[in-house]
């Protein structure tokens, strides 16, 4: 199985997805210490230039393969590379399940404003601190996000491929 967590970036809640769901961070009645967001592997690392690059982050538990890919403000590149995995199976007898997981819905006002600060002016002293406030008032929603892409990619779903918007998780 290949999961797939993407949204606007592929930089922040992406990053913290991909490492909860590889259990490089652990879920806690405590929330993610600044040391333990930034470092995070690709944590506020990726530019403009890595946009539309589906990075792997590693093998998890169970032997799936752990992506992100930032995807701008298209709303087409996750259809995109639903009909091209579909179009794999088809042509190639591809058979592995892929579950494409949108993180945009855990982002909170501070991570936004952090990353355009930090990402997009290349202003860090500003950024940093406000991305790191995002990621320790979402942590949780990210860790329920990832708990519930798991739950839904060891379901016995028929479908190859699998799109999850998601919701915020509470």
């Amino acid at each position: 199985m290949i999961y797939i967590y993407n949204d606007y970036g592929g930089t922040h809640t992406t990053a913290l997805a991909a490492a909860y769901h590889l259990k490089q961070i652990t879920q806690s009645e405590r929330k993610l210490t600044t040391e333990e967001i930034l470092n995070v592997k690709f944590f506020n690392k990726l530019t403009k230039n890595d946009s539309g690059k589906i990075i792997f982050h590693g093998i998890d538990e169970n032997g799936d393969s752990v992506y992100t890919i930032g995807r701008k403000s298209s709303k087409l590149v996750v259809p995109a590379l639903r009909e091209l995995s579909l179009l794999l199976e088809r042509k190639h007898h591809f058979e592995e399940k892929i579950i494409f997981s949108n993180t945009s819905p855990t982002v909170p006002i501070p991570m936004s404003i952090g990353g355009f600060f930090s990402r997009g002016l290349k202003i860090d002293f500003i950024g940093v601190p406000l991305l790191v406030m995002g990621a320790k008032q979402c942590c949780d929603n990210i860790f329920r996000l990832v708990e519930n892409t798991k739950q839904i990619g060891k379901s016995s779903n028929e479908e190859q491929v699998i799109i999850l918007e998601n919701e915020v998780y509470k």
